[in-house]
């Protein structure tokens, strides 16, 4: 099954994914479908192409993910909270005990991460698959918080850990 949340064509992209399961279409596939393109209408990539694309990334083993109900496990097993959304962002909240380390700085802020076992958040979880991408380069164990802090933030486990910002 699937399930999407947006304000318009959530409905289309759904009947495109329950017709792929029908026909026997795996998740990483999803990213080779050849979809119309109307720019008034979607992106140059639909989001049932980039949908494939993380699949293909997390079946291949390309990206770690985690999901909000595994960060305690996370930390408790010594990983570190990286958190790349930017400082203003930061500002509105932050999931506790992470260190904010923006995307765009992380090349010049190696040296502040002492751990190589990183636990990755952005707003959604694209901006953290490509700082996890980067971490990985640069010789880190990195893995990429599924959904990032509006996942959290929305969970269970920020009801009961959340720090007034």
């Amino acid at each position: 099954g699937a399930q999407g949340v947006g304000t318009e064509g959530v409905d289309k992209r759904i009947d495109v994914i329950a017709t792929a399961i029908r026909g026997g279409i795996t998740a990483p596939e999803l990213a080779d479908l050849e979809l119309a393109y109307a720019p008034p209408f979607s992106s140059a990539k639909d989001p049932v192409n980039m949908l494939g694309y993380v699949a293909e990334n997390i079946v291949s083993g390309l990206t770690k993910v985690a999901q909000w109900d595994q960060i305690d496990e996370y930390v408790d097993n010594g990983y570190t909270l990286i958190d790349v959304r930017s400082i203003s962002e930061c500002g509105r909240g932050m999931i506790p005990g992470a260190i904010n380390i923006p995307v765009d700085e992380i090349r010049e802020r190696q040296s502040e991460i002492t751990n190589k076992n990183l636990l990755v958040n952005c707003q959604v979880g694209q901006r953290g698959h490509t700082a996890a991408m980067l971490l990985k380069e640069l010789g880190f164990n990195p893995v990429n918080l599924d959904g990032g802090y509006l996942t959290w933030i929305n969970s269970p486990a920020a009801n009961r850990t959340l720090i007034p910002s």
